[in-house]
């Protein structure tokens, strides 16, 4: 029967070049089992088929679900995707992902009836201390069991034990529409494209394209030749954007250029990197293989060269924006997933490209499409725009590619901007995202989901189940004429017994309490994890109503609602908090919102180039303790890792994080030190005969800022304090960054600052011996 099944789909799939999805639910053995018989069906090699499961010891590829990345990029017959004890949402994305047109996604699951009932290894990683298995709910399968029993092109099979027969539930097949796809398929595949007249690119990379979008872009692509120029691809997923991408980079390598490749991970652009391999290769020795382009002198994969001199070759995007200028082009692939601090980097290549996802969990954030792109269009290149809409391994209308858009939301997106249009912070509608709201409102989840893919491109379908299932995350939203435009979720955080705090102290990982977590393991303090705190994980504004104080607003809301963490009160907390990539922009944002910094990263994040920063809000008086040491210690830190672990952090973040900073700002100098500071300023003393007493100075000046008691520099000023006497960079580097005229000038800069310092933290001998320089 099973057998029968498997054919029937297999057969319908192969003449529409979709692909289709088995179910096989029951006892896992049988559908191991069953799943073995089906596989057979379908005549396909064991090379052809990859099984994602945590067992071991089968004929197929073994692919453990943790792992499931493996598959990206790659394309199968068929994928065998155990459900049973280990159910990664994000590992059935990749398997979908991996299917070829034509093929069969088989899902062995428990019974559909119990399935959402049952808890496994990932329910595990859901339950984040103090929470226990039993909080972890199954709303995530129960809504994707509903997909599977009524979404077109899915067969599920019920397995019978001994006594009982299989049931088909549904046989998957689409019945009278197969006919007429099948058709479009064959007659979108009647004329392959062809190198266009005058095409600059060798023949064989047009040869190689499988869509007319895909010639489109390749096409578009030559323009990166010519300094000034910048190229736009946009698909959906499985378009051959990347694909489009190598054949390009191949190409301009193979004329002598030196092509820089960059995406969030070196994972992310392997597809770049194989066609660019394949067309070097094919152009080098005529054969595909072999010849120096292929992998011949390439001993890392990640740095092709060609015998003209050209080389295409990978850097992590922080390293490979530093690096932008130096490259003949620059390609940026998922370029959604970068921040656009970051993206800007990239304006300093002579030409570039940027391809990016428009829906699915590689990044589809607005920051790109809304904020960058404008920046990109007021920049000296000419742009030109690519969309690719003909997908490559499967037809356009494949329900496989509907059932998972639907499934794991990659299709999520905001409300369109004329629903919420005029809508007033003030008048938005504050309300809590209840689970179980969520599953029962197909578009309340769909909006709230979407503005959290819009704003953090690492949103991915296991946060999807986090919101819907993990029992330490709330979401919080504000909601205009009936639409989500603004949206919080937050986790529960802290509030652990002394056995888990101790284990944490010693190096043990206590999962879901990342703020905790580095202050007692990164920080030292055993005591961290006691007080209660709520962390902000994402928060986001609809892009067409951004700087108009929903955000605050949402803020505003959490706080009132969670404040308070008396031993008797379960929702209230002890302190807010919040971890993020640190600008100058949300240092601003969240020290408006009260918080304070307690700690900054030692090292940049590999895809944004930008240093976390931790920030605490305290509510209790057990709060205000952990920041009060924190604060105090982070101020400490500072003092000397500025010109260590931290001396390339942007001056303006460093005035951001320390302006945000609690701590108190003693300053207790010697009168020799005193006699330095003061004669520096007002006389002939010199700035390296005491850059302790300066520091110390600088220090207390940024954190108290330009404000109330504060000194009143301006922004030049401030950060000459951070370069030179905070960080320690020479003279002449510190000049020529923030332009003054000469070296000499900087320093009398620096002098003149101290004028005010000295004015605002001068004991009276400090004052005396001023006034003896000013008035001779």
């Amino acid at each position: 029967m099973i057998a029968g099944v498997a054919r029937d789909l297999r057969a319908e799939a192969e003449r529409t070049n979709e692909r289709r999805v088995l179910v096989l639910a029951g006892d896992r053995d049988r559908a191991l089992d069953a799943a073995y018989d089906a596989v057979e069906a379908l005549g396909v090699g064991d090379g052809d088929v990859s099984l994602v499961s945590t067992q071991e010891g089968f004929r197929f590829e073994e692919v453990r679900p943790r792992n499931a990345d493996e598959l990206l990029g790659r394309t199968r017959e068929a994928v065998v995707l155990d459900c049973h004890e280990q159910f990664v949402p994000n590992a059935l994305g990749r398997a979908v992902g991996a299917v070829d047109g034509g093929g069969l996604l088989v899902l062995l699951t428990p019974a559909l009836d119990e399935w959402p009932a049952t808890r496994d290894r990932f329910d595990d990683s859901l339950a984040v201390p103090p929470y226990g298995i039993e909080g972890v709910t199954g709303r995530f399968r129960e809504r994707l069991v509903a997909t599977l029993r009524t979404h077109p092109g899915i067969a599920v099979v019920a397995l019978g034990d001994e006594a009982a027969e299989d049931i088909v539930e549904r046989d998957g097949l689409t019945g009278d529409q197969t006919a007429e796809r099948a058709d479009d398929a064959v007659d979108a595949a009647a004329d392959p494209p062809s190198a266009p007249p005058a095409a600059t690119f060798p023949v064989g990379a047009y040869g190689a394209c499988l869509t007319d979008d895909q010639a489109r872009a390749v096409r578009a692509f030559e323009s990166l030749a010519d300094p000034g120029s910048a190229v736009v691809v946009e698909s959906d997923r499985g378009r051959g954007k990347s694909s489009a991408a190598g054949l390009a980079a191949g190409s301009l390598a193979l004329a002598g250029r030196d092509v820089l490749v960059t995406a969030p991970a070196f994972r992310n652009a392997a597809e770049v990197f194989a066609r660019a391999r394949e067309l070097i290769g094919s152009e080098t020795d005529g054969n595909g293989g072999g010849g120096k382009g292929d992998r011949a002198g390439d001993a890392d994969e990640r740095d092709l060269r060609t015998p003209a001199g050209g080389r295409v070759r990978f850097l992590p995007p922080a390293a490979a924006a530093e690096a932008a200028a130096e490259a003949d082009a620059v390609v940026v692939d998922e370029a959604a997933a970068l921040p656009v601090r970051l993206l800007e980097g990239f304006l300093d290549a002579p030409a570039v490209a940027f391809c990016t996802t428009v829906h699915g969990y590689e990044g589809a954030g607005r920051g790109f499409s809304v904020r960058f792109r404008e920046r990109l269009l007021g920049s000296r290149f000419a742009v030109s725009d690519v969309r690719l809409d003909e997908p490559i391994r499967y037809a356009r209308n494949d329900p496989v590619e509907a059932w998972a858009s639907r499934a794991l939301l990659l299709d999520a997106r905001p409300a369109v901007d004329a629903a919420v249009s005029g809508a007033s912070a003030d008048e938005a509608t504050y309300r809590a995202l209840d689970p179980d709201d969520l599953l029962a409102d197909e578009t309340l989840l769909g909006e709230a989901f979407g503005l959290l893919v819009a704003a953090h491109y690492r949103t991915e379908p296991n946060d999807l189940a986090r919101l819907l299932d993990a029992p330490n995350l709330v979401a919080r939203a504000l909601v205009a004429d009936g639409r989500v435009v603004a949206v919080a979720l937050l986790a529960r955080e802290g509030g652990l017994d002394a056995e888990t705090r101790r284990g944490m102290y010693e190096g043990e990982r206590v999962r879901g309490n990342m703020v905790p977590d580095v202050l007692t393991s990164q920080l030292r303090d055993e005591a961290a994890a006691a007080p209660r705190g709520l962390r902000t994980v994402r928060i986001a504004t609809h892009h067409a109503l951004r700087d108009a104080g929903f955000g605050s607003r949402l803020l505003d809301e959490v706080h009132a609602e969670f404040v308070g963490g008396d031993e008797g009160d379960a929702d209230g907390v002890d302190y807010f908090s919040v971890g993020y990539g640190a600008t100058p922009r949300l240092l601003r944002f969240w020290r408006r919102a009260g918080y304070r910094t307690v700690h900054l990263s030692t090292s940049r994040n590999d895809a944004s180039g930008e240093y976390s920063a931790i920030m605490l809000r305290p509510e209790t008086d057990a709060g205000r303790d952990l920041l009060d040491r924190h604060a105090i210690a982070f101020r400490d830190r500072e003092r000397d890792g500025l010109s260590d672990a931290h001396r390339d952090v942007d001056p303006d973040v460093v005035r951001g994080a320390l302006r945000a900073c609690s701590g108190p700002t003693p300053v207790d100098l010697t009168e020799t030190e005193w006699r330095s500071v003061v004669g520096a300023s007002v006389g002939p003393g010199m700035y390296d005969t005491a850059p302790g007493a300066f520091r110390d100075l600088a220090l207390a000046t940024l954190i108290e800022g330009s404000g109330g008691d504060g000194v009143g520099l301006d922004d030049r000023e401030e950060r000459l304090l951070v370069r030179k006497v905070l960080q320690g960079r020479p003279w002449e580097e510190v000049a020529n960054e923030l332009e003054f005229v000469s070296t000499s000038a900087c320093m009398r800069a620096l002098g003149d600052a101290f004028v005010p310092i000295v004015e605002r933290y001068g004991t009276e001998f400090a004052r005396e011996e001023r006034e003896r320089f000013i008035n001779g």
